[in-house]
């Protein structure tokens, strides 16, 4: 065999056997009737809002196009309070993480209104035909005002909140000391009307004594701010006269250890 006929031999070969196969692949392949495939369903639809918003979103990871799911109505949000807040404060519902240490998911709401203070019992200046000195507190328990005399037959009035029934007291004392932002030891008389009471509160906006104090001589009693300035012009306290606590820082830089207070 010469050199040229293995190679010839070898292409015709191949030259055969190459097409049938290659027929064979291409060929579409017939099925019967009963082995024939179901028609394949479209694996992605389009979203149904043209907006792309929460279908978009479902569309991208479920391929459904369908609308997600609604927040469950029955959820409500809890309501904190905080007596300190100037204004509502609502937190996203979105948004469930911390942010700047802050409860997540309250809604801040400025404490509840209370009624006006009556003007009759802001800080004015009266006149005062009483035969008291300058200098002198009169406190008038039943209308409710504290009157710092002055010269000239005026006075400062302020109004005050006294002691409800029971709680009432006269006399004459002194101012024996001052404070600021004092700090609260309820008496045990009033522990056992009160155990719920703390048994000391430092001084502070939450102190019921308020911005300042005035202490009666050596009783318990004393005049004072508050926390509940509302309070104002009505029988409230244990036999203590409350102020509202501008007011009482007022009063305060005006009398000194010693002042006389007349209490009627």
């Amino acid at each position: 065999m010469s050199r040229y006929t293995l190679p010839l031999a070898i292409t015709t070969l191949f030259g055969a056997i190459l097409p049938a196969a290659a027929q064979s692949y291409l060929a579409p392949q017939v099925y019967s009737q009963q082995a024939a495939p179901q028609p394949q369903t479209q694996r992605y639809a389009a979203a149904q809002s043209s907006q792309m918003g929460g279908g978009f979103i479902e569309f991208l990871f479920n391929g459904t196009g369908a609308e997600p799911r609604p927040v469950r109505p029955s959820y409500q949000v809890p309501q904190y309070i905080d007596p300190r807040a100037g204004q509502p404060y609502e937190q996203s519902l979105a948004s469930r993480g911390s942010l700047f240490g802050q409860p997540q998911g309250y809604q801040y709401q400025a404490e509840p209104a209370r009624p006006a203070l009556d003007p009759r019992y802001l800080p004015q200046s009266v006149m005062y035909g009483g035969s008291h000195a300058p200098g002198t507190i009169v406190i008038d328990t039943p209308n409710k005002f504290l009157y710092l005399v002055e010269n000239g037959g005026k006075a400062m009035r302020y109004g005050i909140g006294v002691g409800r029934p029971g709680f009432t007291w006269a006399g004459v004392k002194a101012i024996t000391r001052k404070a600021e932002w004092p700090d609260w030891t309820p008496p045990p008389e009033m522990l056992q009307r009160r155990p719920d009471l703390p048994r000391h509160m430092a001084g502070g906006p939450e102190n019921p004594l308020g911005a300042r104090a005035m202490y009666l001589g050596s009783s318990l009693y004393r005049i004072h701010g508050s926390n509940e300035p509302w309070t104002i012009g009505t029988q409230v306290s244990s036999g203590c006269i409350r102020m509202r606590n501008e007011d009482v820082i007022d009063l305060y830089g005006r009398v000194k250890v010693g002042t006389k207070v007349v209490v009627i």
